[in-house]
């Protein structure tokens, strides 16, 4: 979207002009505008008496919302291109790859001043008062008192650093972690935006999250090769190809992600069929069906050797620029129906309070967990479509891999999204027993799968001499003096044990508590260590293997760590996080300390048994305290405990 011309390497005839940029932004906002209109929530003249921070701002809010979603793609979009898409014969990023960096460091800095506008506009937004009424310290207000104004500062100091960082990056295995992190600036403001104000708020804001990343990828990933079709490159087959079949997949998650996301702010049908919300659901629907259909035709075309990707993949680029500002003009429309959350429990669950516990309830519960069934769904479908790609090669994969891999991912089911994920945001032993199951049942589960192994095995090999490919990068990234440190068994566990005290033993906890990001992050955090702890203890094909003494030690250490824990929390007289449990005010399980003895006994229930097995192993099965040889992450892959 953003025009740069590298005189060196461009051909003067095939350089995109200003006319296509300006057309493509103004098909973006002409469809903000007329999304705004037909979902009657275009901005009106202030009511007098009635606190407005009138029409200036009720336009600069979406403006600014569809600029930053706008530069946010673009960056992504051609960070991706240089770093995934474009073939480059050695470790660095030459030719149109350089020029897509500096399009990519144009478009942060864009996505940097975009943010602070739209954070000034939200803030005389929230605050009902004009830009000129503003005053720094309602800008402050809005950090600390909003989780939006904290989403959005975060979104505005990461998409800083990345500008910052690209005017020095040139690496494409560094590229490919940058294309990575401008994923992930894209989080804060999905998190804690609109979609985390209602009923619900965890899938629609995951759900939000990840329609977000994969329209980035999609739509950025298109419009960089637009670009790059543009001057004419011998190698846009190559890139195409490699487009076509992430396109494929973020296409997959962008439609799931959205019936997901319609879903959970509409009652009944009739009513999303008959509301303004409703009709730009139908708008954006049909922008999705039209991309589909492009997608289609453009796969049939790079089968059968056909040219004229440059014509269609301008026609898809205007099309994807109208649903972006189709989708900022839906964010700014309340949906037809939605839950009144009327306490701090409501407000945080989503819904209602939960009756009391019963083993019914704890087995076969249902809690719409965004974090959980992101994990879940992208575990399950990525593993077993990597298992599929072996057997189409006719290379074997050991059955008790994938039983492992899907036994982990039961565990996850039902400690997030099943009745003890829905007690877990309000009793302190269920919350401990969903962090105990995530961290020593299903990670040992889930390593014990050899994920990065087969990873290894089916992510793309070079595609010509001296190329990083992602099986390069993959490799490299596990033998990383980072990676080697963080799996050293003594690190691991040092970790788990500072991070189970700072939570747990610090006025920490009920601040996370208190907040969507932190009850996803607990979990992720939770599920994050025990992988890392298994990983050190168990081992991988990828990561460098350590002697079995030191393992058994660290596996022992960590052992009667846990029983501290379990020890601790039995005998202090002061519950942990007291002040939000009150705050719940929830009708039963009201003595708090014998909640926390019951903690204090699944811990040693949950968490004793699978590290007292690991130990175990560990002495059994290498008594002599041999270390394999690391060998290459080819060699050692079939190496993996099974």
């Amino acid at each position: 979207m953003i025009d740069v011309i590298n005189t060196r390497t461009a051909d003067p005839v095939r350089q995109p002009t200003g006319l296509s940029i300006a057309l493509a932004s103004t098909i973006g906002f002409l469809a903000l505008v007329g999304s705004l209109l037909l979902g009657d929530a275009e901005p009106r003249p202030p009511v007098p008496g009635i606190p407005d921070p009138g029409v200036l701002v009720g336009w600069l809010v979406p403006a600014a919302t569809l600029t930053a979603n706008l530069a946010a793609i673009t960056t992504v979009g051609f960070l991706a291109l240089a770093a995934l898409l474009v073939p480059s014969p050695g470790p660095d990023a030459q030719g149109l790859a350089v020029d897509a960096v500096r399009i990519a460091r144009r478009a942060a800095w864009t996505w940097v001043l975009a943010t602070i506008v739209l954070f000034v506009a939200t803030a005389a937004d929230v605050f009902a008062v004009t830009l000129g009424q503003l005053r720094f310290g309602l800008l402050v207000a809005l950090v600390r008192d909003s989780e939006i104004g904290r989403g959005l500062a975060l979104q505005a100091a990461g998409a800083l650093v990345l500008a910052l960082a690209l005017h020095w990056t040139i690496g494409t295995r560094t590229l490919l972690g940058w294309t990575a992190f401008a994923l992930a600036v894209v989080a804060p403001s999905a998190l804690t935006g609109h979609a985390a104000s209602g009923g619900s708020h965890s899938l629609a804001s995951v759900s939000l999250y990840l329609h977000l990343a994969a329209v980035a990828v999609w739509v950025g990933g298109l419009i960089a090769l637009g670009w790059f079709a543009s001057h004419g490159s011998r190698r846009l087959d190559t890139a195409v190809r490699r487009y076509s079949g992430l396109a494929a997949i973020c296409f997959a998650v962008v439609g799931v992600s959205g019936v997901v996301s319609a879903m959970v702010r509409t009652t009944e049908l009739d009513q999303l069929v008959s509301s303004p919300y409703g009709r730009l659901v139908g708008l954006k629907l049909l922008a999705y069906l039209a991309l589909g259909s492009f997608g289609w035709w453009q796969r049939r075309q790079i089968i059968n050797g056909a040219g004229g990707f440059r014509r269609l993949a301008a026609c898809e680029v205007f099309v994807m620029v109208a649903a972006v500002g189709v989708a900022v003009a839906l964010s700014r429309t309340p949906p037809p129906a939605g839950d009144v959350l009327l306490t701090p429990a409501e407000d945080l669950l989503g819904g209602p309070m939960p009756p009391a516990p019963t083993a019914a309830r704890l087995l076969f519960g249902v809690y719409p967990s965004g974090a959980g069934l992101a994990v879940i769904g992208i575990g399950l479908i990525g593993y077993v479509l990597a298992v599929l790609a072996l057997r189409r090669r006719l290379e074997p994969w050991p059955a008790p891999r994938t039983a492992s891999w899907c036994a982990g991912m039961t565990v996850i089911a039902w400690a997030t999204t099943g009745g003890l994920g829905t007690y877990s945001h309000v009793l302190f032993s269920a919350h401990l027993a969903n962090q105990l199951l995530l961290a020593t049942v299903a990670a040992p589960l889930l390593v014990l799968g050899a994920p990065g192994s087969l990873a290894y095995r089916v992510v793309p090999t070079a595609r010509l001499k001296g190329e990083v490919s992602p099986r390069d990068v993959l490799g490299a990234v596990a033998a990383s003096r980072i990676i080697t440190s963080l799996t050293h068994p003594i690190i691991a566990v040092a970790i788990a044990a500072a991070s189970v005290s700072v939570l747990y033993f610090t006025p920490l906890f009920t601040s996370v508590m208190s907040s969507l990001l932190g009850h996803l992050g607990m979990e992720l955090a939770a599920l994050g260590i025990g992988l890392l702890l298994f990983t050190s203890f168990i081992g991988s094909s990828l990561v460098h293997p350590r002697p079995a003494r030191l393992r058994t030690t660290a596996a022992v250490a960590l052992t009667v760590f846990t029983a501290c824990f379990a020890v601790v929390l039995h005998a202090t007289s002061n519950p942990v996080g007291q002040d939000y449990w009150r705050a719940l005010d929830r009708p039963f399980a009201t003595d708090l300390l014998a909640d926390q003895s019951l903690a204090a006994a699944l811990v040693l229930a949950i968490a004793a048994p699978p590290l007292v097995m690991t130990a175990t192993l560990l002495l059994l099965r290498n008594p002599r305290n041999q270390t394999p040889s690391p060998g290459s992450p080819r060699e050692r892959h079939e190496r993996t405990p099974s």
